[in-house]
């Protein structure tokens, strides 16, 4: 039989290669790694670094963030481009005090730019790890003083935190949630972020009124104002309360979103406890509470989102109720109502008739639709077990309205009235707001006999 001979063995060459062999073979595999490199710089391969450069100064930061697309080779070059003198100059303006350019137009401009450079960064760092990417990136960043937690001397008329956060956010959008997990405790370790809210809650309120003005400049133009989803904002939200214990949660709540006096920008703390306040005061409240209430996530659940608005309305001491319930009604139907269910159910009958008399009384003031607190209590009424205790919670109502009525009748018959006299302009507003409350019950009463 004629066996068949394979060919697939590995043949023993007749004579070695000699070491220069291989020396030489090793060269050319480095010179075709050169080559190879410099082939996926296109065009520019003919120009020394230096030209390349000097071009680069022609780009706009956008071209030059399309650029670092085309190849590895040309993204670690503008990599070594920012880092130069003439990069970083040209690329981090620092005008953010300029009179000139404190105006809207110059403003976005200035925004714009960073969000083109934090496109450029998130371009050119692609390929490493999220930790490196941050050390480089704080590596160049960190040039610019105005991107410190405390680096400028005129916070309120400086643009270089609003700039930074506008960077970080084009920066970071699209990753994932451990990827911003880094990111935030990065940022905390950068700027001892912890310490200093510590110091800030566990202070009395306004004792440390440049830090706390400096939190909040720091946590809503840098972590919070430049995202265009709810979700991302809650994220970041979650990340600066949910560290803390629920009493210190509503502090910093109220630090960072809480009324602010138009001459310095600090925190005014007796606002909600002194006289009624505007809707302007508490809208920045508002909305972050709805923030919390209304986008999904795990981290808080409508329990958590009551028991903070409960814990703030006693910041830095117990409200007025009229402030409490205009923060009630600027939050939105579904968290007006779980506030109140929750005091139906835990037997506090006796506040939530308060509460309703000054929801009317809001209603009245700020113009609302008078129905809209009848219907309310329409719905509160439902949540209590039996016909007993809503018939005992509509008398407390009727009671509490001709309490807070003699209480404010007591106050102008006291004489005690300021420029404005707001006592009497109070009873004005509270007796018309009993009048269309009890003209919206008949209006209901009547309707539902006659069908």
């Amino acid at each position: 039989m004629t066996s068949v001979v394979s060919t697939s063995f590995t043949l023993i060459p007749n004579q070695k290669y000699r070491r220069s062999n291989r020396r030489s073979n090793h060269s050319c595999n480095i010179l075709g790694s050169d080559s190879q490199n410099l082939s996926t710089l296109g065009d520019f391969k003919a120009l020394p670094l230096e030209l390349f450069q000097i071009i680069l100064e022609y780009l706009s930061v956008k071209d030059i963030s399309m650029l670092s697309m085309v190849s590895k080779t040309i993204s670690h070059r503008l990599i070594n481009y920012i880092s130069t003198s003439s990069g970083s100059r040209r690329l981090l303006q620092q005008d953010f005090h300029n009179l000139e350019l404190s105006g809207r137009r110059q403003g976005s401009y200035m925004l714009e730019h960073y969000r083109s450079l934090g496109l450029l960064f998130k371009r050119c760092t692609l390929l490493l790890p999220t930790k490196e990417r941050l050390k480089y990136i704080h590596k160049i960043l960190s040039e610019v003083s105005c991107f410190k937690f405390s680096g400028c001397g005129i916070p309120m008329q400086c643009l270089g935190l609003p700039c930074y956060g506008m960077f970080l956010q084009t920066l970071t959008a699209g990753w994932d949630e451990l990827e911003c997990h880094r990111v935030y405790n990065f940022l905390c370790e950068l700027t001892n972020l912890p310490r200093k809210v510590q110091t800030v809650v566990c202070s009395k309120p306004g004792s440390a009124r440049k830090l706390e003005l400096r939190i909040r400049l720091f946590c809503r133009s840098v972590l919070l104002d430049h995202w265009m989803q709810r979700s991302d904002s809650a994220f970041w939200l979650t990340r600066i309360l949910k560290p803390w214990p629920m009493v210190n949660q509503a502090r910093l709540l109220y630090i960072i979103f809480g009324p602010i006096s138009s001459q310095d920008g600090q925190v005014v703390w007796q606002k909600m406890t002194e006289g009624p306040t505007d809707e302007t005061s508490l809208k920045g409240l508002a909305d972050a509470i709805k923030l919390l209430y209304d986008t999904d996530t795990k981290e808080w659940t409508a329990d958590d989102v009551i028991s903070l608005v409960d814990e703030l309305s006693v910041v830095p001491r117990e409200w007025l109720l009229e402030n409490n319930a205009r923060l009630l009604i600027l939050s939105g139907n579904n968290i007006c109502f779980t506030f109140m269910a929750s005091k139906a159910v835990n037997g506090r009958a006796n506040e939530l008739a308060r509460m309703i008399v000054f929801l009317a009384l809001v209603c009245e003031k700020d113009l609302y639709c008078m129905d809209w607190a009848v219907k309310m209590m329409q719905k509160v009424c439902k949540v209590f077990s039996n016909q007993v205790e809503r018939n005992n919670f509509l008398q407390n109502v009727e009671n509490s309205f001709a309490r807070v009525i003699m209480d404010m009748l007591q106050s102008v018959m006291s004489g005690d009235r300021d420029e404005e006299d707001s006592s009497f302009l109070n009873l004005f507003h509270l007796v018309n707001a009993q009048a269309n409350f009890h003209k919206e019950v008949l209006y209901i009463t009547m309707n539902s006999t006659s069908t």
